[in-house]
This record gives C-alpha cells, sequence and structure tokens, in this order.
C-alpha cells in the first residue's frame, strides 16, 4: 500500500494488486485526487459563505479540538504501557467538518508481583492522569485512586523490612492468606476524561 500526501487534507491511498494493472490504478488516482481537489476547493468556498458566527463557531471548535488532543496524548506519553488508544467524541460545525470536543484515555491500575512493582505502577498512573495542563475531575479521581494504591504498597513494604529486621526468612508466607494482598490485585480500567 502507497501513501502519499498532496494538498492539506487530502490523503491518496493505493492499492496495487497486480503489477501490469499500475497504469489503470494511476489513472483511476488520478481522478480521485480531481474529485478530492473538487471537494477542497468546494470546502474552502463553504468557509467563506459563512456568516461571522459560523466562522466564530468553526473557530472555536477547532480550539476545542486542539486542547482535547493535546490533553489526551499527554495522558497517552506519562502513561506508558498503561493507558490504551484515545477514543473521541465529535461534533459537526457548520463547515461541515467534525471536531474532537471531548476524548478519554483508558489506563489500567494493577498490582505488582512485588511492593515496589506495584509502587511503580501506581505512580506511573498518577503521572498519566495528571500529565494535562488542565486536569478534569475524571483525572483528579484517577489520581487518587493510585494515590490510595500506591500507599497501600508503601505499607507492604513497610511490613516486609520490619520482617527483615526481625530477621524472619521470608516476609508474606503466611500474612498473604490472611490478608488482603496488594500484589493479587485485578487490572482495574479507568477512564481519563477531557
Amino acid at each position: 500500500m502507497q501513501v502519499s500526501f498532496n494538498a492539506p487534507y487530502q490523503v491518496t491511498v493505493n492499492t496495487y494488486t497486480d503489477p501490469t494493472d499500475k497504469q489503470k490504478d494511476t489513472l483511476q488516482t488520478s481522478d480521485e485526487n480531481k474529485e478530492s481537489s473538487t471537494e477542497i476547493k468546494k470546502d474552502a468556498s463553504k468557509e467563506n459563505q459563512l456568516s461571522d458566527e459560523e466562522k466564530r463557531s468553526v473557530s472555536e471548535l477547532q480550539a476545542r479540538d486542539t486542547e482535547v488532543r493535546a490533553h489526551e496524548a499527554a495522558h497517552q506519553a506519562a502513561g506508558g504501557g498503561l493507558t490504551g488508544g484515545a477514543s473521541y467524541t465529535y461534533q459537526k460545525g457548520p463547515d461541515g467538518r467534525m471536531y474532537a470536543i471531548g476524548g478519554e484515555v483508558s489506563i489500567a491500575t494493577k498490582g505488582g508481583s512485588t511492593p515496589q512493582e506495584t509502587l511503580s505502577n501506581a505512580r506511573q498512573v498518577q503521572a498519566a492522569a495528571m500529565a494535562p495542563a488542565n486536569p478534569s475531575g475524571q483525572d483528579y479521581a484517577v489520581a487518587t485512586s493510585a494515590k490510595v494504591l500506591e500507599m497501600k504498597a508503601q505499607q507492604e513494604l513497610a511490613k516486609e523490612q520490619q520482617a527483615q529486621m526481625r530477621g524472619e526468612k521470608e516476609y508474606g508466607a503466611s500474612s498473604k492468606q490472611n490478608s488482603n494482598d496488594t500484589t493479587d490485585q485485578e487490572y482495574k480500567p479507568f477512564d481519563i476524561s477531557a
């Protein structure tokens, strides 16, 4: 598959199934480019025909789209392997284009196989939740949940250190059976929304 970027907002995709049909595909792509070019010109003329209020609305939608995408990208960048893909809620503008007005990134909080790993995961979730410049209420809720997980992991670490200081060979052999161990927790997905 070949992808080429021609003019702004125009992407041409050619898929070649048979090398002998290359000329045919090129002609077809050329016709598609002409149609796309015509559509872009129509879109541009539509924009020129918008009222001042519609132009203001388009400008606001463009700004919101940029803000939402940056917000979700910040979550993903900070979350590493704990975050999923971003999904967006769109609104159609007066110019006929779709703009992202809301979004979310799922993030899994999970216990680790050791308290240190759980601690690390909890801190990464907090960083992902609070990464955007303007965290949402949901972002704060996720960060708070991760903070609780972090505190439980710190308690487990303290118990391990106490057991080592007392000279016990292995901490947790009997206490894991009697307590709720943070390392045995399953994935708990959260959505971080804009």
